[in-house]
């Protein structure tokens, strides 16, 4: 006697013969014209905070993921471009303020400000107190780099907000205070 999950006609519920259907855990080879399954709608008291987190992070990581691949230069890892956008924000920094900064430890720190003064995007100079230490400095190249590709996101993230009703826009307008709350705390 044959075991039913031995048959994948029985296994996916399918008549002998008929084509099978589309496992929804396996994307086709071409990309979708429509957006993924929205999660239910829920009524304001049915939000769990677990299960809320839970679905906020991964949209959120989803979302950033996507983000990410819209950059001026491919050849860019994320912690050099991340490195880059804190010189452009905060102004010349040590590699040891820049590697607290970040959270990483300072050889990997060091490694990433080598890389990117090699590429022309930083350039190192002595600090003016301390002869012993380096200051770190965005070049013109490497603003050139930060800017453009927040022109990139920013255009992507602008493109797929246009897609949206007003309301959804609203709702995401208050979603960013919140989540920039949450960030903060």
């Amino acid at each position: 006697m044959m075991n039913a999950t031995a048959d994948p006609a029985r296994r996916s519920g399918t008549a002998p013969g008929a084509p099978a259907a589309q496992s929804p855990a396996r994307p086709s080879a071409q990309p979708s014209a429509r957006p993924s399954p929205e999660p239910a709608r829920r009524r304001p008291g049915e939000c769990r905070p677990a299960s809320l987190a839970a679905e906020l992070r991964v949209s959120l990581m989803r979302t950033v993921r996507r983000l990410r691949a819209e950059k001026s230069d491919q050849d860019l890892s994320d912690s050099q471009l991340s490195v880059l956008s804190v010189l452009d924000r905060q102004g010349p920094m040590t590699p040891g303020e820049l590697a607290e900064f970040e959270r990483v430890q300072p050889p990997s720190m060091t490694r990433t400000v080598a890389a990117l003064a090699e590429r022309g995007l930083v350039t190192r100079a002595a600090h003016p107190v301390d002869r012993r230490q380096v200051v770190i400095t965005l070049s013109p190249s490497g603003t050139g780099v930060v800017r453009e590709t927040r022109r990139r996101r920013d255009a992507w993230l602008a493109r797929r907000l246009a897609e949206l009703t007003p309301r959804e826009r609203e709702v995401l307008a208050e979603a960013s205070t919140i989540l920039r709350r949450i960030a903060t705390a």
